[in-house]
């Protein structure tokens, strides 16, 4: 059985077309999931304009922000059937016996692939996937939204895990993508006073920060970093894709703060690293996620504490992604969900 499928299959920039796919078969620990959602993300697009620094094994079918139904089991998976509704992790191979696997930091695993550039992802109507990455999806989330939990959980690790936030902190969020917009609203749910900062060319994705509470600023933001008592924000977090960002960081955090580095960037940084050791700064670099970050981000959007409509900014077919890429692309849309049906 062949369905369409978004590949990408060169390193060359704009490399990706829809091409027949095959139904994978499932191993004994896999299910193949019928994908109802996938969503767009920045990486999607780094890889269509050959702008990633990641190794990709080509072709490959893009996209690993998904859900959808269980359409078969493999013969030792256990706990799970035909019709479940499920959003799946990243990580889809990983060494089990790695000492990060061990400690439960698969994703950090040096050796791990994910969907989407080192197995094949999930921008088609089949996708095989290991029952280790799943988790359900309550009934009351709709799958077009459970599909934006990955990034969501990206940024709760970036914000709740891998930063020092507490409430009634000043933040500043560089960088109103996808995954800095919702690192500004696991930053308001966290109690603090939140900056979501941008360019001129940003404008109509920084709207969507108001919806979470935050300012925006285009441009400077070192007269609301300075506003409480001169010395800068208490933290920031840099979910920008330029190196550049982090210099700024560096200039807006205050003596004895904290900065949260979740954004990729492969240019050379070209700028020195004192203020970092004159101001005392904490620098946490934050990578991926994994199971308990998936179940709590799954418990915030079934309560609702946590809504990602505001950054949803249209549903697509999949033969329509090339439209889906370049609104995002362009910027006049912060994130796009492909539905392979």
């Amino acid at each position: 059985m062949k369905s369409p499928a978004v590949v990408n299959f060169a390193a060359a920039p704009h490399s990706v077309e829809l091409r027949e796919f095959n139904r994978p078969e499932p191993g004994p620990e896999d299910v193949i999931l019928a994908v109802e959602a996938v969503g767009v993300c920045g990486s999607d697009l780094h890889q269509w304009t050959s702008m990633h620094s990641w190794k990709v094994n080509y072709p490959v079918v893009l996209g690993h922000e998904f859900g959808g139904r269980i359409a078969a089991v493999g013969s030792a998976v256990r706990g799970w059937k035909e019709g479940d509704r499920v959003v799946s992790e990243t990580a889809a191979v990983i060494d089990p016996d790695s000492p990060l696997s061990r400690a439960g930091l698969y994703n950090l695993d040096p050796t791990r692939k994910g969907f989407g550039y080192g197995v094949d992802g999930a921008m088609t109507r089949f996708v095989r996937v290991p029952s280790r990455c799943l988790h359900r999806v309550p009934d009351n989330l709709p799958m077009e939204q459970a599909a934006l939990t990955e990034p969501c959980c990206v940024a709760f690790n970036a914000v709740l895990n891998n930063s020092r936030i507490r409430p009634g902190d000043r933040v500043i969020v560089l960088g109103p993508g996808p995954i800095g917009i919702l690192c500004a609203a696991m930053a308001r749910l966290a109690g603090a006073q939140v900056a979501l900062v941008g360019l001129e060319r940003d404008r109509s994705r920084l709207e969507a920060g108001k919806a979470y509470g935050c300012e925006v600023i285009v441009g400077d933001a070192t007269a609301w970093a300075q506003a409480r008592d001169g010395l800068g924000v208490d933290g920031v977090i840099d979910a920008a894709g330029a190196s550049a960002a982090l210099k700024t960081a560096l200039e807006l955090v205050r003596p004895a703060g904290w900065i949260s580095k979740v954004g990729w960037g492969p240019q050379p940084l070209n700028f020195s690293l004192d203020p970092l050791v004159q101001k005392n700064i904490t620098l946490q670099g934050s990578f991926s996620h994994n199971w308990p970050v998936w179940e709590r981000v799954l418990a915030l959007l079934s309560s609702g504490q946590l809504d990602v409509r505001p950054i949803l900014g249209g549903i697509w077919a999949l033969e329509a992604w090339h439209e889906a890429f370049e609104k995002m692309h362009s910027g006049q849309i912060v994130k796009a969900v492909l539905k392979p049906v």
